[in-house]
């Protein structure tokens, strides 16, 4: 093993590529990036029973993993994800397995320094698959362009040696996002609060903003058959041309700590932000998306940390840091209900992944405690229908894949089965991972 470069099993390129297809069927909707196939939170998933078996889903395979926050993606037979190894020197290491057993079939290190990161375990941005390609951005300024089949380098950038980037105090965690033929990127240059790179060549072709680097993955919206780039930074919430970088609006919002984390969400007209210590904001861009206006702004109720909102019929669900999910009116921030912190305890930094899955009031969420949960939420309230322990200890999100849910947490990474029961299946390597 060498570092610095891809460690790949003794099978061929070409039957790498075979294992990461041959255990697709046509109609299985893949987790290629962050919150899934649309970036919304939402999955099609096949029928789900209300009630779990009473001993718990089945662990079809599990692997030993190294510590980090990165959330998982799936694709076309493949599972991905990202984690930090110490010995016999300190490295981030991109994964890659086979869905049906866990097998590795390729992985790409290269060396790291975390020094005084806080929660410095691991990287913490969820990989991003877009054709036939791998893209990351580890915790301390590593962007990396890889083949997906093979883990071959094909660009990469240092951000931190070569751009002095400014790493905030948790690291850079927002995942890449690709828009044509680009992939923005949210490390903190200098003139560059978000970059993008041409996606064949790593070749930068704008950057734009002079805040500081934050968490938040930004997402692409459309209107007036437009598109816009949406970002939260640690002192505002933009509206970026994604072709230029220009910046067509910007909305204060400055936040304690720099902790804007959890990506925006867009329905009905209204961006909408939530904040841990100045509470959540929703904002009006213009039809034609080159302003922007405060729609309304809250900071009793729903204060957001990590975790993802949800909304659907001009509902949002959201994980508020005292009360637990609440459900309120996008259109206007009222409240109407809230679990008391029944789906996930409430703790110093409350944390669950939410999906949905499907068209109805079904969703998933994988808590922090490491528990699944199957529930219902609809502006009449929560519904609990199943609960069972996954995995240890996450506050990672997971990925959903045909009948599986891949999570992790700092020494584990399993494949939970969400419909039929099967034997536990080990990869004979599973102590290593390697």
């Amino acid at each position: 093993m060498r570092r610095g470069g891809s460690i790949r099993q003794t099978c061929s390129w070409a039957l790498v590529a075979a294992v990461c297809s041959s255990t697709v069927p046509a109609s299985a909707e893949d987790w290629p990036h962050w919150r899934g196939p649309r970036g919304d939170g939402s999955w099609h998933a096949p029928p789900l029973a209300d009630r779990w078996p009473e001993a718990g889903l089945t662990t079809r395979w599990q692997m030993a993993i190294g510590g980090g926050y990165s959330g998982i993606i799936a694709t076309a037979g493949c599972v991905y994800t990202m984690d930090r190894q110490t010995e016999p020197a300190e490295c981030e290491r991109v994964l890659c397995y086979a869905a049906d057993d866990g097998h590795l079939l390729w992985q790409h290190r290269y060396p790291v320094e975390y020094g005084k990161l806080d929660y410095g375990n691991g990287p913490r941005a969820a990989p991003t698959f877009h054709d036939g390609r791998i893209y990351t951005l580890g915790a301390v300024g590593h962007v990396h362009c890889l083949d997906a089949r093979d883990g071959r380098v094909i660009w990469a950038h240092d951000l931190v040696a070569s751009q002095q980037a400014k790493l905030p105090e948790w690291g850079l965690a927002a995942s890449p996002v690709v828009w044509h033929d680009l992939v923005v990127v949210h490390p903190g240059l200098p003139g560059g609060c978000y970059v993008a790179y041409e996606r064949a060549s790593g070749r930068e072709v704008w950057r734009t903003g002079d805040d500081p680097a934050g968490y938040a993955t930004p997402i692409v919206i459309a209107a007036a058959q437009r598109q816009q780039l949406v970002a939260w930074s640690p002192q505002h919430v933009l509206g970026i041309d994604p072709a230029t970088g220009r910046i067509a609006w910007q909305i204060p919002y400055a936040v304690t700590y720099g902790v804007s984390i959890a990506t925006p969400v867009y329905a009905e007209g209204l961006v909408f932000v939530a904040g841990y210590w100045e509470g959540s904001k929703a904002i009006r861009p213009s039809a034609d998306l080159a302003t922007a206006e405060l729609a309304w702004e809250e900071n009793r109720n729903l204060r957001g940390l990590m975790s993802q909102p949800l909304v659907r019929d001009g509902h949002v669900y959201l994980l508020d840091k005292q009360y637990g999910l609440t459900c309120f009116e996008l259109a206007t921030g009222n409240k109407l209900w809230d679990d008391g912190n029944q789906l996930t305890p409430r703790g110093r930094n409350p944390q669950a992944t939410l999906v949905w899955t499907g068209d109805d009031d079904r969703l998933l969420a994988l808590n922090a405690e490491g528990e699944l949960v199957l529930a219902r939420a609809n502006p009449q309230g929560y519904t609990e229908l199943s609960r069972t322990k996954v995995v240890e200890a996450t506050w990672a999100h997971p990925a959903y894949y045909e009948t599986q849910m891949f999570a992790r947490g700092d020494t584990q990474l399993v494949a939970i089965d969400l419909v039929e029961a099967v034997s536990v299946r080990r990869n004979p390597n599973s102590s290593t991972g390697e």
